[in-house]
């Protein structure tokens, strides 16, 4: 996979192609071992204070980058035996919904998650990760499967909405979200979350109605896109870092809310795509943890849990009566 670099990770980029060149001009007779690790501390230093004064702008172009794991990549390094299961049994199938059966650590369960795609020809087959009616009746259909044979679901959120295409809104695009917000409301299976890149809007939230919510430390979390965000409120989706920091959409800032999110999984130091392979063991690792607690409880447990988290997300003011 080749290295892509965001426009704040220059200074780094450019001490890693010197890293690059002395190994490549190393030789037995010519040995720059020593000049390679002086550079090599001076970017692993250069990383740590670049990643940790990240705007919350460049947290999401973090977010958005084209060589994060997606829903497969999770796939390879967290389950086995996955099987998946294609179509609504009513139009067509959705690319940008992945849905499916897997093992994870022997022990069956259900897995679905928004795939983007990384080239040209992925991100039209899988639509940009924005799914239309069909993806989330597919999503449906194989929860309602889980929740028949009594299998825990776990979902992979990263899209920056549902598609808003006029095809989408003629077969029902509203009914399909809100559909499997009552629906996933009411499965007696545990529900684990992650949101992994973008969760955007109701395309996200589609997927995203569990006893347990997780997000990557450097996933987003929002009612809007900053871009769309910026183009309601000042008619110029330019604005998109001004309306970033108004969002407030970090996993830090979900997070301080108190009651929206469990936990925010580590990330190797410059993001997910760094490394595929650690990334997923480290959420594999706080996925099982959540799964353990939450097979301890009755399935009226879990629906009256998962009820009451987003009961309480909400806070009402009266004011004094004088």
């Amino acid at each position: 996979m080749n290295q892509q670099y965001l426009d704040f990770e220059k200074p780094i980029a450019d001490l890693e192609t010197k890293i690059g060149e002395l190994r490549e001009f190393s030789t037995d007779s010519v040995d720059f071992s020593g000049d390679i690790k002086k550079l090599e501390k001076k970017a692993e230093k250069l990383k740590t204070e670049i990643y940790s004064k990240l705007s919350r702008w460049q947290r999401t172009q973090l977010a958005r980058h084209a060589n994060r794991p997606y829903t497969f990549d999770y796939i390879e390094h967290i389950f086995t035996d996955f099987f998946e299961v294609h179509g609504d049994r009513n139009f067509r199938d959705d690319p940008a919904l992945v849905c499916g059966f897997a093992r994870i650590d022997g022990n069956p369960c259900c897995v679905i998650g928004h795939q983007k795609g990384r080239n040209t020809k992925e991100k039209v087959h899988r639509n940009f990760g924005m799914p239309n009616p069909e993806g989330y009746r597919k999503a449906l259909r194989v929860m309602q499967m889980a929740d028949q044979f009594g299998l825990p679901i776990f979902t992979f959120v990263d899209t920056p909405g549902a598609f808003p295409g006029i095809g989408a809104e003629e077969r029902g695009q509203a009914e399909a979200i809100a559909r499997n917000l009552r629906e996933m409301a009411m499965f007696k299976v545990p529900i684990i979350v992650t949101v992994t890149g973008e969760g955007g809007s109701g395309g996200a939230l589609a997927i995203a109605v569990g006893n347990r919510v997780l997000m990557m430390e450097y996933s987003v979390y929002a009612v809007i896109s900053p871009e769309g965000c910026a183009a309601i409120l000042w008619s110029d989706g330019t604005k998109g870092p001004q309306a970033a920091e108004a969002l407030k959409l970090t996993a830090q800032d979900v997070d301080s809310l108190g009651t929206v999110i469990d936990d925010v999984v580590p990330e190797p130091l410059g993001g997910a795509h760094q490394d595929h392979q650690v990334t997923a063991a480290t959420l594999k690792k706080y996925l099982l943890k959540h799964l353990a607690e939450l097979e301890a409880m009755s399935a009226e447990e879990l629906i009256e849990q998962r009820y009451q988290r987003f009961r309480a997300m909400s806070e009402i003011e009266e004011p004094q009566q004088d």
